[in-house]
């Protein structure tokens, strides 16, 4: 949901000019964003509201998040992100042609997903009338009244249905899908947030009705809002999008990510000329007291593109893969640490062992003086693009309000990652990553002419 999640990768290098647009670029970026304002405050049925005042385009960007992700599917995997997909197919008197109709006339947009922890419903729209009203109204029918018709469920399923076949013929998404089931076992991040072949095929419009009136309530919710609106016609806003939605409560905390016991590997036999290799456990969670150290020693390990340790010693070195790299995805509850690569299924028990091996030397010795540097520069110098449009920052205010972090955290944020020490990234990894105990996935391997084996062995 927020582009902090995604780490920085080289840019290829242009000429002059390229150099002075970029720079341009992080001046204006700066200038802009160096000390966001971010205000907050409570809808009237208990939404916690983020506000970022920004003229400088007569735009404005709401976000609503909702604790909603797939986490709370229970026993019916999927249910949460077909219930945000069907936000959009229908609300009070209105289809989707004219949901669509009523934003794409106006040049607004709307949209909406679900990942692991949240459902995000987002518009962005001009701030001139009448498209501000009616992407607010519409806004709001979604949130509070969509309609869950029979027909577009149907609709919605058979394309859903369709992708997760598709997900069967992909390598890395059945790995990744198997990864996630090897990390965190009965939590409730171990389901795909797309669910099953066998639970969407069984979604009613009563469990779809059921589990939007649990969740999507104003106590629930947080709203981001970020452009060309004082703080009065903010509030305004805020109240027309979800005042009408019930208060409700916020669900319970997930519960806690047990750490792996030991480690496992499991071989997937698949019909492709390469082998996918992920290996991981249980990461951060947002908020840990270690996040900037473990964010920038990752950074380092396999988070900066051809410049990574990963990449050094897996590509340049060996020429194992074309790419590798690794990150922390942190969520309400420790999300995954995870590294991957792709290679030659001839090659993938040397590349997972070099992979492995960089990471283990990692945690040893920690990075050097002129890698802490570099890492720090990197990620400094492109932290200002990073929060340089009102969509960017519209994700991080969701991200801010959603998890509880402090409103002051964009505006700290550098500072924190230029005071973080090498020992200290050194002791973070130590203490939370564990080379012993890594959940390996391996799939390929296979004839590219035979069938793919849904049974993964363990080494």
């Amino acid at each position: 949901m927020c582009a902090e999640n995604n780490e920085t990768t080289d840019r290829p290098r242009g000429g002059t000019l390229s150099a002075v647009l970029t720079g341009v670029l992080l001046l204006l970026a700066g200038a802009a964003w160096g000390n966001p304002n971010i205000q907050s405050w409570e809808t009237g049925n208990g939404a916690r509201v983020l506000f970022v005042e920004a003229p400088e385009l007569p735009m404005v960007d709401v976000r609503v998040v909702f604790d909603a992700g797939s986490a709370r599917d229970d026993d019916t995997p999927g249910l949460a992100s077909m219930t945000a997909s069907m936000l959009t197919q229908g609300a009070g008197d209105w289809d989707a042609d004219t949901l669509a109709s009523r934003m794409e006339d106006l040049g607004a947009q709307l949209s909406a997903s679900a990942d692991r922890d949240m459902t995000a419903v987002s518009i962005r729209s001009l701030t001139r009338q009448p498209a501000l009203d009616t992407a607010v109204e519409t806004l709001a029918a979604v949130l509070r009244a969509p309609t869950f018709a029979p027909d577009d469920l149907e609709r919605v399923r058979q394309n859903t249905l369709i992708g997760l076949r598709q997900d069967e013929e992909s390598p890395s998404t059945v790995a990744k899908k198997s990864f996630y089931r090897a990390v965190f076992g009965n939590h409730p991040y171990a389901s795909d947030p797309s669910g099953t072949e066998a639970s969407v095929g069984a979604f009613t419009p009563g469990d779809l009705k059921a589990f939007h009136a649990r969740y999507y309530t104003g106590a629930n919710a947080v709203v981001a809002i970020v452009g060309d609106l004082d703080r009065s016609a903010a509030e305004s806003l805020a109240e027309r999008a979800v005042g009408d939605l019930p208060r409700g409560e916020r669900p319970p905390p997930l519960p806690e990510v047990a750490e792996l016991a030991a480690g496992a590997a499991q071989r997937i036999v698949f019909p492709s000329s390469q082998t996918t290799v992920m290996a991981g456990q249980p990461g951060m969670r947002r908020g840990d007291p270690d996040y900037f150290a473990l964010y920038l020693g990752n950074h380092i390990l396999g988070g900066s593109g051809l410049v990574s340790l990963l990449m050094e010693e897996v590509r340049e070195k060996r020429g194992l893969s074309y790419s590798t790299y690794s990150y922390f995805l942190p969520l309400a509850q420790p999300g995954p640490f995870l590294m991957g690569l792709q290679t030659r299924n001839d090659q993938a028990d040397q590349a997972r062992e070099v992979m492995i091996d960089t990471l283990k030397r990692f945690i040893a010795e920690g990075p050097t003086a002129d890698e802490l540097t570099a890492a720090k520069k990197n990620l400094s110098g492109g932290f200002p693009l990073r929060i340089a449009e009102n969509s960017d920052i519209v994700a991080y205010l969701a991200v801010i309000g959603f998890y509880g972090l402090p409103l002051d955290y964009l505006d700290r944020f550098v500072g924190r990652i230029e005071a973080v020490t090498g020992d200290q990234i050194r002791d973070a990894f130590a203490r939370r990553v564990h080379p012993d105990r890594l959940a390996i996935v391996t799939v390929g391997g296979g004839d590219v002419t035979g069938q793919a084996s849904a049974a993964g062995g363990t080494d």
